[in-house]
């Protein structure tokens, strides 16, 4: 990877400045789906019992991380701002106050789920074995969230102030800490205690909590400039206040988002059966895959829009939002279009065991949401844009409208009234994408020739100067 200047986020060619900022955040996304797929080996190992239990815990788990994705982007769009505002002072007290707002919401979070984990568990009727594997993985989970969202916060942090590397290398050390522990506390090899379902919890909550400090290690050093020195060391209730209010929509948006897909896998469910529910998970496994480059890219605008908006550069902020659609679009419709071609290989390659008639109903779904695959990368973008500016309400409303009001409505509308059957379910994926993303583009188009990113930026220098 090429160095970057820290003064090129603001100065640089914003392609070359997006991409060098992306392209590490593009390996830790990766980095962390490696990490799924090895905790699933090695579960498969035990049984598959455990395997089942981590998969029924898996939307508990992603609605609990919304706390750590809300303290996350709200760190680091105030650290963006404040440090494109020449405040560098207020930006690493900003991340350090980001520190324990990601502290005490996963704290807190996670003492209420690990409380109700075997009840919460004991709602979806699996079997006694498959419950109480998922209770006890579920309850390690919460108890050790902290770590995660702290370790997410330091992270966010240093993406803020326009160091991506350090982020990958917090998530390289915390999954390399979980890879290796994993076989030792689900087996209990060596001298370690055999702990099955509940090993891989504690071996991935380990695995942050090194991470973390891992990362606190660099920052108490100083790396790129941004030093958690004794000065910035300080309590402050406004700086709290402005995370919370910035990330606390995020927040929402990924809990929207994610009850939105527990509601499609009962829908497809009931219009589908088996293979349609095969085919459904199949494209998520296919999708969670190809839209990590437009989630890196998603993650380095809004850095480098902050940033550019705390500088009093309303219009490069307009102009990297729109560099970043046309990127990620672009990007996202060559996957797509590899994807339209070759389904089926794909289908078989994510899942080895799928019947002729799951393969077939898989094809189906990837070749339909391909696509939309474009208008992906363009919301990831704009949504970026907003954000950026401190507009997180505004990517909350369009993720609400997109699910919840045009994505299931459409799908159950296709599938009944049209007869189109699982496929109509499918199309309803794909049609409220491709609405959210023209939705959006015309929104941001409209709001920044109103004035949004002057106003973004009165807010953040008045901020930086207070």
């Amino acid at each position: 990877m090429l160095d970057l200047d820290r003064t090129e986020i603001t100065t640089g060619p914003i392609p070359r400045v997006l991409a060098l900022l992306a392209a590490p955040l593009l390996v830790q996304n990766l980095v962390q789906v490696l990490q799924q797929v090895v905790d699933t080996l090695w579960l498969g190992r035990h049984s598959l019992e455990a395997v089942a239990a981590v998969g029924l815990t898996f939307p508990l788990t992603g609605l609990l991380a919304a706390v750590s994705i809300g303290a996350g982007v709200g760190t680091q769009v105030l650290v963006s701002q404040r440090v494109g505002a020449d405040g560098d002072w207020r930006a690493r007290r900003g991340a350090a106050n980001g520190i324990v707002v990601g502290f005490a919401a996963g704290g807190l979070a996670g003492l209420i789920v690990a409380y109700f984990a075997a009840d919460i568990v004991s709602l979806f009727g699996a079997s006694d074995l498959v419950t109480q594997y998922a209770a006890s993985y579920l309850a390690v989970s919460a108890l050790l969230f902290p770590a995660l969202s702290t370790s997410e916060a330091l992270e966010s942090g240093f993406i803020g102030w326009g160091d991506t590397r350090a982020a990958l290398y917090i998530n390289v050390v915390a999954v390399a800490v979980n890879i290796v522990l994993d076989p030792f506390l689900i087996f209990g090899w060596w001298l370690f205690p055999e702990l099955g379902v509940t090993g891989a919890a504690l071996a991935t909550g380990i695995g942050y909590a090194i991470g973390f400090a891992f990362g606190l290690a660099l920052a108490l050093r100083g790396r790129s400039g941004f030093v958690l020195s004794r000065d910035v060391l300080t309590f402050s209730r406004a700086d709290c206040r402005e995370i919370i209010d910035i990330g606390w929509p995020t927040a929402g948006q990924y809990v929207s988002s994610q009850s939105a897909r527990v509601g499609m896998v009962w829908l497809v469910a009931l219009v589908g059966g088996d293979p349609g529910l095969a085919a459904y998970t199949i494209g998520a496994r296919v999708a969670a895959i190809a839209f990590v480059p437009a989630i890196g890219l998603q993650q380095a605008a809004q850095s480098m829009i902050g940033q550019n908006l705390g500088a009093d550069l309303p219009e490069r902020a307009r102009r990297t939002t729109w560099t970043g659609v046309v990127m990620a679009s672009v990007g996202l419709t060559v996957v797509g279009v590899v994807q339209w071609l070759i389904p089926e290989t794909l289908s078989v390659l994510f899942v080895p065991d799928a019947t002729p008639t799951e393969v077939a109903v898989a094809a189906d779904y990837l070749r339909i949401l391909a696509y939309s695959y474009w208008a992906i990368g363009a919301t990831y973008l704009l949504q970026a844009g907003f954000n950026g500016a401190r507009r997180t309400r505004t990517s909350l409303v369009a993720t609400l409208l997109q699910y919840w009001i045009v994505r299931i409505p459409v799908a159950l509308a296709a599938a009944y009234l049209l007869e189109m059957g699982v496929n109509g379910v499918f199309w309803g994926v794909t049609i409220s994408n491709i609405v959210a993303a023209l939705g959006l583009g015309v929104y941001y188009w409209y709001e920044t020739a109103t004035g949004m990113n002057t106003r973004a930026v009165d807010v953040a220098q008045s901020e930086a100067a207070d």
